[in-house]
Formats: C-alpha cells, structure tokens, sequence
C-alpha cells in the first residue's frame, strides 16, 4: 500500500514537472515568436522608410525626373507585388519559419547591391529585390500574427505595427544623419546608409531560427478556398479599404520629403524632422487607439480614422507651409487602417487566413504599384499645365500640390469604401 502511495506520488510529481517545463517551453516560444513578429516589423519601418531623406539625393545622382522617380516606386512596388502572390505558396511549402528567414537574407543582399549600383536600371534592380524581401515579409508576419494573436486581436495587431510606426518615426533622421557620416575619408551618403540599414535584417534571423512557428507542418481540409473567399462581396470591399489606405500611408513616406523640399524651400534635415514627427503620430496611433478598435468596431474605426487623415491632409495643402504639421497629424488616422484591417480578416475569415490575407495584400500591391505612378505622372502634368503661365518654381509647387492632394483623396476614398463595407456587413449582423 506504501509503495502504491510513492508511486502514485512520484507519478503525480513528474506529471508536475513535465506540465512545468511544457510550459516554460510555451512561454519562451511565444517570447522568440513576439521577438520575431516585432523585430520584423521595426526592420520593415526601417527599409521602407529611410527612402525619404534618400530619394532627393537618388534623384541628383541618376539625374531623374518626377515621372522617372514614380516609375521607380512603381516598379519597386510591383516587386513586392510579385512576393505577395507567391509567398502564401511559399509558406505552404517550406513553412512560415523559412519563408521570414529568406525574405530577411535577400533584403541583406537587396542593401549590398544597392551599395554596388551605378545606374537607374541596376538601382531599380536593387530596389526590385529588397521589395522582394518586403512583400514576403509582410505576408508572413501578418499570417504569424494572425495565427499568435487569437484574443484581443485589434490591440495586438495594432501593437505589432506600432513597431513599425517605432522605426518609421526615427528612420528618416536616422537616416538624413548617416549620409553625412565621414567614414574612410569620404561621406557615406545613401549608398552606405541603405547597406547599413538593410543589414539590421540578419538580427532576426536569430530568434527565428530557435522558434516553433504555429501552423507549420499542418494541413486543414476544412481551410477556406480562394475561390470561395473571392465570390465573397464582403471581401472586395475590404480590398478597396487596405488597397485607398494603405497606399495613401506610404506616399507619405515617398513623398512627404520631396514636397517640403521643392514646394517650401526646406532644408532635408528639417523635411525629414517633419516626416518623422509624422511616424510619431503614426506610432503613438498604433499603440493607443488599437484597444478603441476592439471597443466600437473595427469597420467603424477604420472608417472614421481615415477620413480623419484625409481631411488633415487637404486641409495643410490649403493652409500652406503653416499648416504643415497637419500632414503631420494626419498620421493619427492613417495609421490603424493596415493593422485594423488584419483584424477584420482574421475574425470574419478565420478558417482561411492565409488566403484572405495572402489575396488582400496581393491586390493591395497592385493598386500601390498603379498609386505610386499616378502621383508622380500627376505632379508632372499639373506641373507642365500651368508651367507657361505660373513659372517653373510656382508650377512645381502647384504640381506636387496636386500630387499630395491625390494622396489625401486616397484617404477619403478609404473611408468611403469602409462606409459600404459597414452598411453591408450591418444589414447582414455581420459587423467586427
């Protein structure tokens, strides 16, 4: 009877033990995977954002005219446009563990080669391949965040790109100040920038290759279709609230420093400052209003969020160089509509996620590569149209008055495809 007794304790006692350590392993899994999800998302803001400071000077080196700098973006966008359409493909196949780790290596390779460039084509080239890098990451950490943040997932989501609104804030001064470094008797300039920068990509390689990435090596007969997912009008909808948003969030990036430049006769250091007091907006937006989200709705948030930004833009155009910090504070509206979004699909959508977001963000891309190009092709012509009348410096700020405005009525075209989506989604009890 003894005996049984010590057995059955000691049995009771390794149970204990293996519960304790199944759940330090959990825990520490789920601190690599936020490390992961974060870190990758600070790289993000980073590699898509110190471009600001950087293209004025890219554009003195290569001697490129507006249109030339908007088919750059463009092409660049069609990049990540490529890896958005193959990356859920792609992480079916090797997993989302080697999908994240081989989008940070080519944007390592993306910054050597951008270092290496000697012309429009093979900066293009280079461009083309750290877009490459992006699209895949953005897929990927959108699907590890869906599948990690299952509770409170308008917060979370907003959280994690509050990292990217953290990077943001801080790269284009980061990086306006590392092109003036002297180093080995010469300025390192946006060459050695972009090969600094870029290389903070191998740091989370690290944790990723310790963690355990949930959905890896499973398969679901029950998952959603493509086809099923896209007769859904629901969905569309969605599609034209991220594709008016999203791209509407990152000309600011593009753009914002070229306007305060030519249009105000600002200095870089101080077009940056403004554009990183943008990010802070930006930043501070992700990290305070995603638990509002989760309050009132994610469809209502986004929807009033977005017309918020479009009027602050309209309204600093209008205004004049006194108003700029109102393109500043338009972050506050720009900012949750990425984030928000994901929300939406991962609850509306959760037995196919993946191809929710994988379909989204691919046509996202799509309408950032068409955006990028409009904005430029109507700086240029606006410029052009009133260039014989207004003088070449009054018709170039008229121009990128223009081009900025097309950026504000984005925003409000955001808002209203929302609008729809919320009264279609109420009409059928179906709001989140």
């Amino acid at each position: 009877m003894k005996r049984d007794e010590e057995r059955l304790s000691s049995s009771i006692r390794s149970r204990r033990r293996k519960s304790i350590v199944k759940e330090l392993t959990r825990i520490s899994n789920q601190w690599l995977l936020l490390t992961v999800v974060f870190g990758g998302f600070l790289i993000f803001g980073f590699s898509e954002n110190i471009k600001g400071p950087a293209i004025p000077r890219m554009q003195a080196d290569f001697h490129l005219n507006e249109t030339q700098l908007g088919l750059l973006l463009a092409f660049n966008s069609l990049g990540y446009l490529i890896a958005c359409s193959f990356t859920g493909a792609l992480t079916n196949r090797i997993g989302i563990k080697w999908t994240g780790i081989v989008a940070f290596g080519s944007m390592v390779v993306s910054g050597l080669l951008m270092y290496l460039s000697s012309s429009y084509a093979y900066l293009s080239a280079s461009y083309f391949l750290m877009y490459i890098g992006n699209g895949m990451l953005e897929i990927g950490l959108a699907i590890m965040a869906a599948r990690i943040f299952t509770k409170n997932t308008g917060a979370m989501m907003n959280l994690s790109h509050f990292f990217y609104g953290l990077s943001s804030a801080i790269a284009p001064i980061v990086a306006s100040s590392m092109m003036g470094w002297s180093l080995f008797g010469g300025e390192l300039g946006w060459r050695g920038m972009y090969l600094i920068m870029l290389s903070l990509s191998l740091l989370p390689i690290i944790p990723s290759l310790k963690a355990r990435f949930p959905g890896d090596g499973e398969t679901s007969a029950e998952r959603m279709t493509l086809k099923s997912f896209s007769r859904d009008p629901a969905a569309w909808l969605i599609v034209a609230v991220l594709s008016f948003g999203v791209v509407s969030e990152l000309a600011v990036g593009g753009w914002l420093v070229n306007y305060l430049e030519k249009a105000y006769g600002w200095s870089t250091d101080a077009a940056s400052g403004m554009l990183s007091v943008f990010f802070v907006f930006f930043m501070a937006a992700r990290l305070l209003l995603g638990p509002l989200t989760d309050k009132i709705g994610y469809t209502l948030s986004v929807m009033l969020l977005s017309a918020f930004s479009g009027i602050c833009s309209f309204a600093a155009i209008a205004v004049g160089e006194q108003g700029a910090i109102l393109f500043a504070i338009a972050g506050i509206g720009i900012a949750p509509i990425y984030p928000t979004v994901m929300a939406i699909l991962a609850k509306r959508y959760s037995r196919g996620t993946d191809t929710a977001i994988t379909f989204t963000v691919t046509l996202m891309g799509v309408a950032s590569v068409i955006g990028n190009l409009l904005i430029g092709v109507t700086i240029d012509e606006v410029q052009k149209l009133f260039g014989s009348d207004k003088g070449a410096e009054e018709s170039l700020r008229i121009g990128l008055q223009a081009g900025y405005g097309f950026i504000a009525l984005l925003a409000l075209l955001c808002s209203a495809s929302c609008l729809i989506l919320f009264c279609y989604l109420r009409k059928r009890n179906e709001l989140v």
